[in-house]
């Protein structure tokens, strides 16, 4: 018995979820306007669906898990497990209003206001928390001409870069929701299923730990030595081995990409030389 899985057969989550699969090892054959594939060398088949139903399909056991973004399945608001957050398809559900609008987050801007939206359900959760009323237009898609042709005063929508905003005469004031892609799961996955999921969420953690972190090499003079290892604390600690020439050592070390660019002028100035930064194909701690 394999694993069914739900990605979107297309959008902007689709080439990110194929390429996590394929990183992972899982060889599928995704043939132009095919449903469905099976994997060649794990016990996985995959189904290609939008991505507004895949919680439904997961909640309904029809695929055991999905990938789909963060916004989406609080959304839906269906019964299903989020197992994993994946890390690409970064986002957020922003407010946003006309550039030539005075808003103030304090203010109660939206009380009695109309905004217009794709997410109804995740917006009127925002506003009772906040205590506002306003009225919500559902409306599916092109949201940012909204305010403009007198629809609604305010729209809440996904905001990557902010530059459809900007082309459209608004601005982002208030974010209520950051999203990314995640992996859901059938709430009642059986034993043998949990098993197959066990050992794909291994995989998928693999790749996203090597694709945090670097493995770092660089010669260091002796004398600086403890002060070089000291700025790479590594997974455990690095592996240091003497070079041909006297008084010098090769130092390796796995770490953040973040805490290398954050000492690189530190092991500079401890004498560090030849400093190799290369990426982690696969990462099992």
């Amino acid at each position: 018995m394999g694993l069914t899985i739900a990605i979107q057969k297309s959008g902007r989550l689709h080439d990110d979820s194929i390429k996590l699969l394929k990183e992972c090892g899982i060889d599928i054959a995704n043939g132009v306007n095919k449903l469905k594939a099976e994997a060649s060398n794990f016990p996985i088949e995959v189904y290609f669906l939008r991505d507004d139903d895949i919680p439904q399909y997961v909640e309904d056991a029809v695929a055991d898990i999905g990938i789909v973004g963060e916004n989406v399945v609080y959304e839906k608001n269906k019964k299903v497990e989020v197992v994993e957050k994946l890390g690409f398809g970064k986002c957020r559900l922003s407010i946003a209003v006309s550039r030539n609008e005075k808003y103030d987050e304090h203010s109660n801007y939206l009380e009695g206001k109309r905004i217009a939206t794709t997410y109804p359900h995740i917006v009127q959760k925002y506003l009772d928390e906040k205590n506002i009323n306003a009225e919500i237009h559902e409306i599916s898609g092109s949201v940012e001409i909204a305010p403009g042709i007198g629809l609604a005063h305010a729209i809440c929508d996904l905001v990557s870069s902010g530059s459809t905003l900007f082309m459209n005469g608004l601005k982002e004031v208030e974010t209520i929701l950051q999203s990314q892609a995640v992996l859901i799961k059938h709430k009642g996955l059986g034993a043998e299923k949990q098993q197959i999921l066990d050992k794909l969420l291994f995989r998928f953690q693999a790749v996203k730990k090597a694709k945090n972190n670097k493995y770092i090499l660089l010669n260091a003079p002796n004398e600086n030595l403890a002060e070089i290892v000291s700025l790479l604390p590594g997974m455990k600690s690095p592996t240091v081995l003497p070079l041909a020439e006297t008084g010098w050592s090769s130092v390796h070390s796995v770490l953040s990409e973040n805490e290398f660019w954050d000492n690189i002028e530190r092991l500079k100035a401890a004498g560090a030389q030849g400093i190799l930064v290369v990426p982690i194909e696969k990462m099992i701690i």
